[in-house]
């Protein structure tokens, strides 16, 4: 017999408003046309993002203790809880005026590296504010 919960709030159980909600990493949730999916809820959550500013001094982050500045366009992102292997998944965006393209030389379990190139007639890399959102596994 499979049952159904409507609430409205989550709390612990003395009430004092605490929340702690275990998710097993095999979840399954009801998609958009009403149909049950399954698939790794951990997995795709996201693991830390950062907003770096033009010389990899930190703005905002969730999981990034530090960032360097390597040169121009390159810099080096730490973080505070290592992933479990260096084949996690990037997004990057920039907050520049020209057309902007991404490499990451070195994605470890600690940090990874990002480099940033405008085009103009050629890439060049240049410095920016920078953003990345990683999933993949924590260690």
């Amino acid at each position: 017999m499979t049952s159904q919960l409507n609430v409205d709030t989550i709390v612990d159980k003395a009430g004092t408003g605490g929340t702690n909600i275990k998710v097993g990493n095999d979840a399954t949730y009801v998609g958009e046309g009403g149909s049950a999916n399954s698939n790794n809820l951990v997995n795709v959550l996201p693991k830390a993002f950062n907003r770096g500013e033009s010389n990899a001094s930190i703005v905002d982050s969730s999981n990034i203790s530090s960032g360097t500045d390597n040169g121009s366009g390159d810099y080096t992102y730490a973080f505070s809880n290592n992933m479990n292997n260096g084949s996690y998944g990037m997004v990057d965006s920039c907050q520049y005026a020209g057309i902007s393209s991404f490499d990451h030389p070195e994605l470890t379990t600690a940090s990874y590296n990002v480099r940033i190139f405008t085009r103009a007639d050629s890439l060049t890399s240049d410095d920016a504010r920078n953003c990345q959102v990683i999933t993949g596994d924590l260690a």
